[in-house]
């Protein structure tokens, strides 16, 4: 019951997300690539006047390189426009929620003016969990349902 209260009512501010990393919609994906390169990022906010407007992750880099893309286009035509975010208020259960259904790795933290304030990955939902939840997290089996054959020990 506790596990499922705490990821109810803690908050997305709570996490650990990251500081994000912004750029103008007329940015080139080539200066993008370079900036996520230099910064060792997986993704980029797209921001208008400072309020979130999509996002370019390591996914569409790959598509474009896969499909032989020019790579000094805008940004704005290959990013993901409209993102799924989570605002800070946002239990870390929504989070969790958006990223299972949607396959999303990162979302976008944004604060009620639709400015973001960070990012969150699936990487820091997972050290999330197990900070605030060890003896769930540790002990779970390598192998959900598996039942040991031998007795194990000494």
């Amino acid at each position: 019951m506790g596990f499922h209260l705490n990821l109810r009512t803690e908050t997305v501010q709570q996490a650990n997300f990251a500081e994000p990393l912004s750029v103008e919609p007329d940015a080139t994906v080539r200066s993008v690539l370079e900036l996520l390169k230099a910064e060792r990022r997986g993704s980029v906010l797209v921001c208008r006047s400072g309020i979130l407007v999509g996002i370019f992750t390591e996914r569409d880099a790959l598509r474009l390189m896969a499909a032989g893309s020019e790579l000094d286009m805008p940004v704005a035509r290959v990013m993901t426009t409209a993102p799924i975010s989570v605002s800070l208020r946002d239990p870390v259960e929504t989070a969790i929620t958006r990223m299972a259904e949607g396959g999303y790795r990162r979302l976008p933290v944004v604060d009620e003016s639709g400015k973001p304030v960070g990012i969150l990955s699936v990487g820091q939902i997972l050290h999330y969990l197990v900070e605030h939840f060890p003896t769930y997290i540790y002990n779970l089996p390598p192998t959900p349902g598996q039942v040991t054959q031998q007795r194990e020990g000494a």
